[in-house]
Parts: structure tokens; sequence; C-alpha cells
């Protein structure tokens, strides 16, 4: 969950009465906390591992926002192995979706 985008979702979803988890960091921002190439690679996975955890504890995922990279599609599917349920803010850019006419 990003920007605006992120920040919207997380009140709709609250206002339905949900519990909101969701990732706590945007390293693609530039910080003190990840500006050491090295540890903003450990870092990388250590926060991977904990969106994972994440993923495990909740009732379902929402993708928030119209792109969907690397980690994003690797942690749908990974959602998707578990058996939790995925929604998208942006259905279109959802990987699992059949093409269009099929």
């Amino acid at each position: 969950m990003r920007g605006t985008h992120a920040q919207e979702a997380d009140l709709r979803e609250t206002k339905a009465g949900k519990i909101v988890v969701k990732p706590g960091c945007d390293m693609k921002s530039p910080h003190e906390l990840w500006s050491d190439p090295v540890e903003a690679e450990a870092l990388k996975v250590r926060l991977g591992d904990l969106h994972r955890a994440k993923i495990r504890l909740a009732d379902e995922v929402l993708v928030v926002g119209d792109y969907i990279g690397d980690s994003t599609r690797a942690e749908i599917a990974y959602a998707r192995s578990l058996g939790k349920p995925v929604r998208f803010t942006h259905p279109d850019v959802d990987p699992g979706a059949s093409p269009s006419g099929a």
C-alpha cells in the first residue's frame, strides 16, 4: 500500500470494520535507516519475511494501486497459495485474472 491510494483504502477498510495490517516501510522513499546498501538488502529480506507473516495472519489481502511489481506479484501468489482471498482496488492488474475475452 503506498501513498494516497493506500490512505484511502485504509480509511475505507477501517470504516467497514476491518482491521488493516499493511507494510510498515516504503523503501522506495529515501531514509537513513536504509541508506547503506548492505543494510538495505538485509532489511529488505527481513521485511519480506515480516510481510509474509502479515499475510498469514490476514483473512484476505487487498492489493492497492494500478501497478504490481515483482515483490507484490510474489506476495499475491503466496497469499493465494495459502487460500487467502485477494482483492484489488484496480482489478485489471490482477496477475491471476483471465485475459479479456477468454
